[in-house]
């Protein structure tokens, strides 16, 4: 409102001036009357300049009062790792988690006590929790051994014991977040038994997340059994609700598909007026994105569930250490190979820069990708 108080002073100052005319020349009968008036126009000025600038300010700090809402689906170790940055931010966070693990722990939990498994969710309310070092290492500790331990990770048997005490899955998650004191919340995409069954390009059918992969072959569909499964009502408020809606990083057949194969799930996605980005993976995954670029990991959403679901894309655009490349070499993994003229067919625009970070395998820089993505929002650090 500048403008407002530089022309509130000239009328004042050209008021002024009148008025000192008349002193002078007396003979101008009206100068007294017009100076004062110009005098009252430049008070009013003032007056408005100042309203209009406190009323704007109010503005910008209930804008910076507001809390960005982002919502995130994914699972696996990709999507704790945007947790992890992204809960440096004053935002509010929503994780979707996709709930058709079988193996390993979780698959045994399931199949044992008839729960959604834990496993990712576990990682990602650890991601999220504001607790003591030594909490977390608790909840990510595994049995080494032990008859029906051996395995087993301590969270996954905290969130099936918390499943048992409360009566289901989403009052377990509810409480355990409040005792780990999350940022933000957990929530399975789903509340229900939900499985894989994948479609290959030779005509065979193979059920089962953990046994996807092991395939090896080329998936040509994807669908979750049963079908027709509705997603939480919290889920969907979220998502109409969110500033930026995040998917991925993660396996594109077992941890990406499973939450957008949701029936109404994708719907609510385009409803939304956030900003939906894609984060792709850094590397292949043997068995089932061999040899895919950047673009064929978007057009395979794409032939699941339609088309501009995504308005930018995150890419990695750094080269990975010759070390790192001869780590994943050895297990038929390679970095994926972005594309960005295909990208922009596809009517995506594409965010390439360094997004990795190498110690014993290459993961996504939380922080780089998490700065990203408010960046995309207008918002900084808060």
């Amino acid at each position: 409102m500048r403008q407002w108080w530089l022309l509130a002073w000239t009328i004042a100052c050209f008021g002024v001036g009148i008025l000192a005319g008349v002193l002078r020349l007396a003979h101008w009968r009206h100068g007294t009357e017009l100076g004062l008036a110009v005098l009252v126009a430049a008070v009013v000025l003032l007056a408005f300049g100042w309203w209009s600038d406190m009323r704007q300010a109010k503005k910008r700090a209930k804008w910076r009062e507001r809390r960005l809402k982002i919502v995130a689906l994914g699972g696996g170790t990709g999507l704790s790792t945007i947790l992890r940055g992204l809960k440096e931010f004053q935002v509010d966070l929503t994780a979707v988690v996709t709930v058709a693990d079988d193996g390993g722990s979780s698959g045994r939990l399931r199949n044992d006590f008839a729960m959604p498994p834990p496993g990712d969710i576990r990682n990602c309310l650890v991601a999220l929790a504001d607790t003591e070092p030594l909490l977390e290492r608790l909840l990510q500790f595994r049995f080494p051994s032990g008859e029906g331990l051996e395995g087993h990770s301590f969270g996954n048997l905290f969130l099936a014991a918390m499943t048992h005490i409360m009566g289901d899955f989403e009052s377990a998650i509810r409480e355990t977040s409040r005792v780990l004191a999350v940022r933000g919340q957990v929530l399975p995409a789903v509340n229900e038994d939900v499985r894989l069954r994948a479609y290959l390009t030779d005509g065979s059918v193979v059920e089962g997340e953990s046994n996807i992969p092991e395939a090896r072959g080329q998936i040509e569909r994807l669908e979750l059994v049963p079908g027709g499964l509705e997603p939480l009502p919290e889920v969907i408020k979220a998502i109409a609700q969110a500033d930026a809606i995040v998917v991925g990083p993660g396996s594109l057949y077992t941890s990406i598909l499973p939450n957008l194969l949701v029936n109404g799930m994708v719907d609510a996605i385009r409803a939304s007026d956030a900003r939906k980005i894609y984060v792709c993976n850094v590397m292949t995954q043997p068995g089932e994105t061999d040899d895919l670029s950047a673009s064929s990991h978007v057009s395979a959403i794409y032939q699941h569930v339609g088309e501009r679901l995504f308005d930018y894309v995150l890419v990695n655009a750094a080269p990975l250490p010759e070390e790192a490349l001869q780590q994943y070499q050895s297990q038929s993994s390679y970095p994926v190979r972005v594309d960005i003229e295909e990208l922009n067919r596809l009517g995506i625009k594409v965010v390439a820069r360094d997004f990795v970070h190498y110690a014993t395998y290459a993961r996504h820089d939380s922080r780089k990708v998490a700065e990203q993505i408010v960046s995309l929002l207008g918002y900084e650090r808060g």
